[in-house]
């Protein structure tokens, strides 16, 4: 699209990102191409004709899965947050921060800094701790939330986030709603209406998709679906730039009653009951995690809506194409009154924040070195299934081109479990010819990440090792995870008290991270039989799950 110059910014926030709408600038935040910009804001309303409007890079976004880089200071995203988070309380109270990690990359490379970054004149009057995309990771063995939870507590406190002000840890999946209800439930007794909420994490830790979920369930107030557009989200790092607000419900006792009576007659019915509509809508939950959750609304009437083909992390609210379908759109679109928000509280999307620190650097520096198809290949947006293979010393395990490893060392045979996109090649060879198959892979389809050929390798770090040595604790039970990044991790199972020497490989200039205990203790027996002939098993995947719905005794 063109640019204009001479067109100061509108004042008006893309209802996507947060970002000051603008046609001035291609590379920054916010920009809408001139001449789409002009049919907006050239009418009676002026420059509030943008109202409800999305930019460009959240259109691309949202609709052909493209990332516009932008010229955005990782600084600025911390800057807005703190700037929010350092407002004087609203009604006598300061705000509940609601932090969102994501379970996958535990150790959360943010959390440990969250004290620092709320420092003593952010007047916070509680923490909840929420995990998220736990519906991406197999039950490993029963009571594997519990022990997920845990671990979720476990890195709280060692980041120093103990007692006051942390009020719980949580595990949900936004993408799929499990466990939402049972957040909104939790949210509404402790916390009632006494002040702001901020949604907080790491960028693509799945914030904007919480965001969306509470706007269309209880939490929001019953208009609010109408009135507020939903944030964008998309696989892409850092895709919220500014706040994103939508009022919370008063829950009064008369709305919490209503609202446990629909729960309580939710929890009755069978999949059976359900209308095909819904029926249609949980399969392809079903398809999307191994957890599912059915987040309802109490106080409005659920309008229907058609069971959608692709990702839901995909979707977002938008102004049509046309010009003409735009603006018969904006002369449709629902305001709040005065008296319904001069009194409300407010829950708020803010950007992801983007740490400094080694670890953190590695995240990003790994997916800023990935297309955008790449990027679809590496984050896994559907339940995961594990491959277990069994290697002997001299044997080498290739995830993709973006990590590697091999078994240098050890007496016997051992399992190595990998958990990470399906998307993503897992190639099998000796250390005599692993270098070779590399050289001449890296780039092609065999090993897929990153792809491009030889020019797109030339740009691409080489991989570099680093030696790790383990113990085994049973034939059941893995040692550790070797994180290859934010590519997924390799679990490794030993006989108890074999000595292992691996070399893992990362892409120079990231961390590798050896997490011990591993977050799935058990993963090596979610497989088949043995493949003949090969080092690989068949896979296999658990049945997903569906929370607040009576079953009926069938598979």
């Amino acid at each position: 699209g063109q640019l204009d110059p001479s067109v100061p910014p509108s004042g008006v926030n893309c209802s996507g990102c947060g970002a000051e709408l603008q046609c001035c600038d291609g590379a920054a935040p916010g920009f809408v191409p001139a001449e789409k910009y002009r049919s907006l804001s050239e009418g009676p309303d002026g420059a509030a004709g943008l109202r409800g409007a999305v930019c460009q890079r959240c259109w691309l976004l949202a609709h052909h899965g493209r990332a516009l880089r932008l010229q955005l200071p990782p600084e600025q995203h911390r800057q807005v947050v703190s700037a929010a988070l350092r407002r004087p309380p609203r009604h006598g109270r300061g705000p509940l921060l609601l932090y969102l990690l994501d379970v996958l990359e535990l150790p959360d490379p943010v959390l440990p800094q969250l004290p620092a970054l709320l420092g003593p004149d952010v007047p916070a009057a509680g923490l909840l701790v929420v995990g998220n995309k736990v519906d991406l990771l197999p039950a490993d063995s029963p009571g594997h939330l519990g022990r997920l939870r845990q671990r979720v507590a476990m890195a709280c406190a060692q980041a120093g986030l103990r007692g006051a002000p942390l009020v719980d840890v949580r595990l949900v999946s936004a993408k799929t709603g499990f466990g939402l209800e049972g957040l909104v439930s939790r949210l509404q007794r402790s916390w009632k209406c006494a002040g702001d909420v901020y949604l907080l994490g790491a960028t693509n830790s799945g914030k904007s998709t919480l965001f969306n979920t509470l706007l269309r369930s209880d939490y929001c107030k019953s208009r609010a679906p109408d009135v507020v557009d939903r944030a964008t989200v998309s696989p892409w790092p850092g895709t919220t730039l500014n706040l994103l607000k939508f009022p919370i419900i008063n829950p009064t006792c008369d709305r919490i009653f209503r609202r446990q009576e629909r729960l309580k007659e939710e929890a009755t019915k069978t999949e059976d009951q359900l209308s095909s509509e819904e029926k249609k809508y949980l399969n392809h939950l079903k398809k999307q995690g191994y957890l599912v959750g059915r987040v309802g609304r109490t106080f409005q009437q659920q309008k229907s809506r058609p069971v959608v083909d692709f990702d839901p992390d995909m979707l977002s609210y938008s102004v049509d194409e046309d010009p003409k379908h735009s603006s018969r759109k904006r002369e449709e679109r629902e305001e709040f009154t005065y008296n319904e928000v001069k009194d409300a509280r407010w829950c708020f999307d803010t950007p992801g924040i983007i740490k400094e620190n080694c670890v953190v650097r590695f995240i990003l520096q790994v997916l800023n070195l990935l297309t955008e198809k790449e990027v679809k290949l590496v984050l896994p947006t559907y339940a995961i299934v594990p491959r277990t293979f069994i290697l002997k010393p001299g044997m080498v395990l290739f995830l993709a081109a973006l990590g590697r490893v091999d078994y240098l060392q050890g007496e016997k045979p051992a399992w190595f479990s990998v958990v990470a996109s399906n998307l993503l090649p897992v190639r099998i060879a000796t250390l005599s010819n692993a270098d070779a198959i590399y050289e001449k892979h890296a780039g092609q389809e065999l090993l897929k990440v990153p792809m491009g050929g030889e020019e797109r390798m030339k740009e691409f770090p080489p991989l570099v090792p680093q030696d790790i040595t383990l113990k085994g604790i049973g034939t059941t039970e893995a040692v550790a995870d070797i994180k290859l990044s934010s590519a997924g991790w390799v679990a490794v199972t030993a006989h108890a008290g074999e000595k292992l020497l691996l070399r893992a490989y990362t892409p120079k200039g990231t961390a590798l991270v050896v997490r011990e205990p591993p977050l799935l203790p058990y993963i090596s027996t979610i497989r088949g039989a043995r493949i003949a002939g090969t080092a690989a098993y068949r896979t296999k995947k658990p049945p997903s799950l569906v929370e607040n719905l009576k079953t009926t005794g069938k598979r």
